[in-house]
């Protein structure tokens, strides 16, 4: 399934917009700034430096009039990234320490508060197994929100978190 996305200029859906079916690295020449988006299938990742780089921000399918005064974010769309749809099971290892070391915890499921859950909230590293998932720095899916794809996160600094300390994880499926 394809996924679609449209940036729009101005609040409401107006002015100049760019249609976005799949990743791209960089938008900049694409559109002036983005002050709403409407997400027509599919989910995404937003990123406010090309590469994706920078702040993410999840975006699952619907209309974000006032993109910018959802959460006080800035007018800068800069590349995106679809999470494709994955059917089957979901797995990662949580680590204690870097390159896979300490003690590990396995996730299944989603977490809504990770401490409750292994007694810990602090992973250096981690291996996605199967599946995409969103890590949160806080519980209840709140807060600054890290994309994982399947593979190894060597430490935190490879999901582009700024510390180790993790408060709640998700899968990404049909939200």
């Amino acid at each position: 399934m394809m996924g679609k996305i449209i940036f729009y200029e101005d609040r409401n859906f107006g002015g100049r917009y760019y249609e976005c079916m799949g990743d791209c690295a960089d938008l900049h020449s694409m559109f002036e700034r983005c002050r709403s988006i409407r997400v027509e299938s599919g989910m995404f990742m937003i990123y406010d430096r090309p590469g994706f780089m920078g702040n993410q921000y999840f975006m699952r399918m619907g209309e974000y009039s006032d993109y910018m005064g959802m959460a006080g974010l800035n007018d800068c769309v800069r590349s995106c990234r679809m999470i494709p749809m994955h059917s089957g099971s979901f797995r990662m290892r949580l680590y204690e320490h870097f390159d896979m070391g300490g003690e590990m915890m396995e996730l299944m499921d989603d977490c809504p508060n990770v401490t409750d859950r292994f007694r810990m909230s602090n992973f250096n590293s981690c291996n996605v197994m199967d599946g995409h998932w969103l890590m949160y720095e806080h519980s209840n899916y709140r807060g600054r929100h890290y994309y994982l794809r399947p593979g190894q996160y060597r430490s935190f600094s490879d999901w582009r978190g700024n510390n180790s300390r993790i408060g709640s994880i998700r899968r990404l499926m049909d939200l």
